[in-house]
């Protein structure tokens, strides 16, 4: 890692910390699931168990795709002052 591209906010690091949002919210989603289905809300269970991931990682890759949108600009930006 370059610092100075750390330190200036040339290199991003939150989409390093969304994955890691990513596995925290499908565990919750499951965790959830799993106490609906013991708590006699299988349906209920059984939908944030398969639901939930699949939502969790919608909002993740919307997040990603703007740091790749800002990724793609700063390269055409670079291209340009070439």
């Amino acid at each position: 890692m370059n610092w100075g591209d750390f330190l200036s906010f040339r290199k991003m690091i939150t989409p390093v910390i969304i994955q890691v949002v990513f596995w925290l919210g499908v565990f919750g989603c499951v965790v959830a699931g799993l106490g609906f289905l013991i708590g006699g809300k299988g349906l209920w269970g059984l939908g944030l168990i398969v639901l939930g991931p699949i939502y969790v990682r919608i909002q993740c890759e919307l997040l990603i795709l703007l740091f790749r949108i800002h990724d793609a600009l700063q390269d055409i930006r670079s291209a340009k002052r070439m």
